[in-house]
């Protein structure tokens, strides 16, 4: 397969379409991540679909001080990779071709989803990102778009974008990529030196850890769920020390656990890595809804995020895992 590089939305929109098109937005310095989702939109495709991958460094959402000047730009390197990973097309739009007037005047708000963590962190981030994405959406009019759950905060934003102003398009969330020691791929990862890079292990780490520590409460809660349903069988059961034991796992899980204990496991992690050399200074750790990226409670059932942002060195970098409430012991 060749892939074609077109520059411009009348290149893309003259290509005759028989199946359907997935698009993969990404700002270049493309790496197994990226040609993961890659892979992912040429099954979601089909033999008879079209996979576009837009190489687009989107200057609205740099804010002052940010890393638009020294984000890596590496085209043909991008067009090499796509090409492998199953795509079609590059699109690789200039600035003027994406904003042919300057600056957009009318952009998309994130709401207050997109002021909290990463939002609160970089004011205006996510108003610029969901302005590039929706305009790229209308660019490359695609069936099927797929982002990464890397950036989860990002993944849920646009599909409440998509949802809430009524795009016509399947919003596909692809599991993150990890190197085997478990770091997060990202373009920036290439920024770190080697001692930093061991120090931004810690974030992985952390979030493991508090995975494991909610695996320990939920094995908790199913061993509470074990109490006896019946009075006679309570009864028979207690000169074993049964339904004791069932109760105290329970008060266990209920004292010991929750949220709080998660992040604390994974606060661990991070407070350890504050002490190295170089050191990680955290950003943000939180456990949230993802439907709205606030605080879940004690009492929180279904899909759940544990979030990290934190620098090393000059570097920032994110990170997540999903974790799931009130399965009693299956796998998060």
């Amino acid at each position: 397969m060749t892939t074609t590089l077109l520059r411009t939305a009348g290149e893309l929109h003259a290509r005759a379409r028989t199946g359907r098109r997935a698009v993969v937005m990404t700002m270049g310095a493309l790496h197994e991540g990226h040609a993961t989702l890659i892979r992912a939109a040429r099954r979601k495709a089909g033999p008879d679909g079209e996979v576009v991958v837009t190489v687009f460094v989107n200057p609205l959402q740099f804010g002052q001080g940010e890393d638009l000047d020294r984000y890596p730009r590496t085209l043909d390197a991008d067009l090499k990779l796509a090409e492998q990973s199953g795509a079609d097309v590059v699109f690789a739009p200039s600035v003027e071709e994406v904003y042919p007037g300057g600056a957009p005047q009318v952009r998309v708000s994130a709401g207050p989803m997109g002021e909290r963590l990463e939002g609160a962190a970089r004011p205006g981030h996510f108003d610029g990102m969901l302005t590039v994405v929706a305009k790229l959406l209308h660019l490359t009019r695609p069936d099927i778009a797929l982002y990464g759950q890397k950036d989860a905060q990002q993944l849920a934003l646009i599909r409440r974008m998509v949802r809430d102003l009524n795009f016509g398009v399947e919003i596909v969330g692809v599991p993150t990529v990890r190197e085997e020691d478990g770091l997060a791929l990202s373009s920036r990862n290439r920024y770190l030196s080697p001692a930093e890079r061991r120090t931004a292990l810690a974030l992985s780490a952390a979030l493991f850890a508090g995975r494991d520590r909610h695996a320990a409460q939920e094995a908790l809660r199913a061993r509470a769920r074990e109490v006896p349903s019946t009075r006679a069988r309570a009864e028979a059961l207690s000169a074993l020390g049964e339904s004791r034991a069932a109760a105290d796992a329970h008060a266990v899980a209920t004292a010991a656990g929750g949220p709080a204990a998660i992040k604390a496991a994974a606060r661990q992690v991070l407070d350890e890595a504050a002490r190295l050399d170089p050191p990680l200074t955290l950003d943000y750790l939180a456990l949230v809804d993802p439907a709205d990226f606030t605080d879940i409670g004690d009492d929180f059932t279904g899909e759940a995020v544990l979030a990290v942002a934190a620098r090393v060195g000059s570097t920032r970098l994110i990170d997540n895992i999903p974790l799931t409430f009130g399965t009693f012991g299956a796998a998060s």
